[in-house]
């Protein structure tokens, strides 16, 4: 099965990846091509000075893939300006995708070529002129040499003395430089944050970024790139496989800054260009998918696209192998991020039930949960369709240093769904929002509702549902709730905050039951969203159960049940 059909199989196209959540996308390089940029240039200098060093083009000019074509037209697209659309790129591939040989060539290129604004010119591919940086450092950087073995190796093997190239510029090469006549320098680093501190850099490469963990100093060495390419209206690309989650590595840190930014809440003009191609999150490892699953074959030739140097029956034989764990097939073929050890769910389950076209029409029958904090936590109001359970979010509320959650948009937001929607039932904890949960709401909503929160006891409610005193209720949902996104039950709206705040939830044993917890007390990783998906999900669960609602759906009366 070729790649794009895969894709369609999943129901995601390439041109479809924007309207998803950037953590559930599986490519993510922007679609099209930009409409200004050098990057046409830069690939007619790539073929003109460079050759295959090894493999079965030896000798023959650099072939620069589709993929890596349109990486390089956005990694060098302009605006109106000339200024750079991107100030930072990062290309994580999957083991074997040509990550170091590409790296190499993008450095020498940056050493050389056309890669800074000369003229515009609309009569030439891209509309822009490219000249080359007058005396350029490139840097390739890492916290061990180890790491920058493979891209220097190729660097090495695209320039020594024989090369075109070299003979061409003049190049005097060593085992950790090139130079040029000029004063120009590629140079390999491996020191720590201070000793990088201050070099006028033109380009670097940050490779291996899922290595750089604060443990070895990798944190400190990225933040002083950036601050070196700042300093002179630089960038730097990074390289990396996925990485293991929660070792604070570079690479997860700055995944999360580009998802940031794709949900819009960041400021500044230039973004990050993200290149990414990661296989479906239904894939299995194995060749007999089920209904609805993608093989493995089919996922490694998505994975790897155009990567026509891959053996794939040997990365199949080895992902096949029972000696080879099951995290790691993932992680580096399948190039995607291992959950954490007690993540109550993955991301990859849970996207695989995401369904963005399906729409809740008005008067349509729902329940609502909501969980809500004031100034700590974040705050969500979650719906759940009555005739098919489909989950969808009406809103997530995160709160801003040092303020509070507006409650009258909240409150608006309740008030809209009562009014669009037919709502038969709203479970809502209680901490912080007793006036709304126990008075304001009960008054306005407790005669539409066919089954109460709180339905007997000394005090009846019809809408506060205090968490604190139903824990093991919850936790007995968590379980169903999580067998249920297993078994692929339901289906949810694909919103980008509820995504998130899933991804974040960890497992939490209670009881015997398994429940969901943040992180820790004070992780600024909100769960809140998924805590109204479970309460969600159990509400309709409560509705489905009751006599209430068979006689609700065989006599089309309403029976309130207090």
């Amino acid at each position: 099965m070729a790649a794009d059909t895969v894709a369609m199989k999943v129901s995601f196209r390439e041109s479809d990846q924007s309207a998803l959540p950037p953590r559930e996308r599986v490519v993510t390089l922007p679609h099209g091509i930009p409409e200004l940029t050098l990057g046409w240039g830069c690939v007619e200098w790539i073929a003109d000075n460079l050759v295959h060093p090894n493999g079965s083009r030896k000798g023959l000019p650099f072939l620069i893939t589709q993929s890596q074509l349109r990486f390089i037209l956005w990694f060098y697209a302009l605006d109106d300006a000339g200024r750079w659309l991107h100030n930072r790129a990062v290309r994580r591939l999957a083991k074997g995708s040509g990550k170091s040989p590409f790296a190499a060539v993008i450095a020498l290129l940056e050493l050389l070529g056309p890669v800074r604004v000369d003229r515009f010119d609309p009569a030439v591919p891209g509309g822009v002129v490219g000249a080359p940086v007058g005396l350029p450092l490139v840097q390739i950087a890492a916290t061990s040499e180890k790491q920058t073995a493979n891209t220097m190796r190729m660097v090495r093997a695209l320039s020594h003395k024989r090369t075109k190239v070299a003979r061409r510029y003049n190049l005097e090469s060593g085992k950790t430089y090139i130079e040029t006549p000029d004063g120009g320098r590629l140079e390999q680093i491996t020191s720590s944050a201070t000793a990088a501190e201050g070099a006028e850099t033109s380009f670097s490469v940050a490779d291996e970024t899922e290595h750089w963990t604060p443990g070895n100093g990798g944190p400190d060495l990225a933040d002083t790139l950036v601050q070196n390419a700042a300093k002179t209206g630089s960038r730097l690309m990074e390289t990396c496989n996925a990485w293991v989650p929660g070792i604070m590595s570079v690479a997860e840190t700055v995944f999360e800054a580009w998802c940031l930014e794709q949900e819009g809440r960041t400021a500044g003009a230039q973004k990050i260009l993200y290149d990414a191609r990661v296989a479906p999150p239904n894939t299995v490892l194995h060749e007999e998918p089920a209904e609805g699953e993608i093989g493995l074959t089919d996922a490694l030739r998505f994975v790897y696209g155009d990567c026509f140097w891959v053996d794939m029956f040997a990365i199949t034989a080895t992902i096949l192998s029972p000696a080879y764990p099951v995290s790691r097939s993932r992680r580096f073929y399948l190039n995607q991020p291992n959950a954490q050890e007690d993540a109550w769910v993955t991301l990859q389950e849970w996207s695989a039930l995401a369904s963005p076209e399906t729409v809740v029409e008005k008067g349509e029958e729902i329940v609502l949960f909501f969980d809500g904090s004031k100034s700590r936590d974040a705050t969500a109001l979650i719906g759940c369709r009555m005739s098919d359970g489909h989950v969808f979010t009406l809103n997530v509320w995160q709160p801003e240093p040092g303020k509070n959650i507006d409650a009258d948009a909240v409150d608006g937001e309740v008030t809209r769904a009562f009014e669009f929607f037919t709502v038969i039932a709203f479970f809502a904890d209680v901490r912080e929002w007793e006036s709304y949960t126990k008075n304001s709401w009960p008054e306005r909503y407790k005669d539409d509702l066919l089954l109460w929160a709180v339905p007997k006891g000394k005090q009846p409610q019809p809408i506060a549902w205090d968490m604190r005193s139903h824990v093991y209720e919850f936790a007995e949902a968590s379980e169903m709730c999580l067998a249920e996104i297993h078994d692929g039950t339901f289906t949810h709206d694909g919103n980008w905050d509820t995504s998130r705040h899933i991804g974040n939830a960890r497992r939490r044993e209670y009881r015997g039951r398994i429940s969901i917890r943040k992180e820790s007390q004070d992780s600024p990783n909100k769960i809140d969203a998924a805590v109204c998906v479970i309460g969600a999900r159990m509400v309709r669960r409560l509705v489905l159960a009751t006599d209430d609602w068979d006689d609700r759906n065989t006599n089309q009366s309403w029976v309130v049940y207090t």
